[in-house]
């Protein structure tokens, strides 16, 4: 069974489509919860025993700055790419190794993959 996913607002919809399409369970925030703050979206990730991507940088100062826990947290900084292109990324990424971003705070860059563990 594949890990449920949480996809804050600001992620491209195509990468949550791709997820789906993937078999990955995926609660978008874009289609249940518009508008909601980042800590009430942190908040049900962490409830739901989910991993949360993003493309929201605040999402860094929550858990690192505030200390607000998570099960994991991949930040999409593919500013210049495609849909497409962060779609097959995420996905490729996923599919690989999953279990390697579980409490880990991970951001996607053009050519560069930064892993750090969640601050106690």
């Amino acid at each position: 069974m594949k890990p449920l996913i949480v996809a804050d607002e600001s992620v491209d919809f195509l990468i949550v489509r791709v997820l789906r399409q993937a078999e990955f369970p995926v609660i978008a925030i874009a289609e249940e919860h518009a508008g909601w703050p980042d800590a009430k979206v942190l908040e049900l990730a962490l409830e739901q025993r989910a991993f949360l991507i993003t493309e929201d940088r605040d999402f860094g100062e929550l858990t690192y700055r505030l200390k607000k826990p998570s099960h994991g947290i991949l930040l999409i900084r593919l500013i210049e790419g495609d849909s497409e292109t962060k779609a097959t990324q995420v996905l490729a990424l996923f599919q690989a190794d999953f279990d390697r971003f579980w409490n880990t705070f991970s951001v996607l860059e053009k050519n560069k993959l930064r892993i750090r563990p969640l601050p106690l």
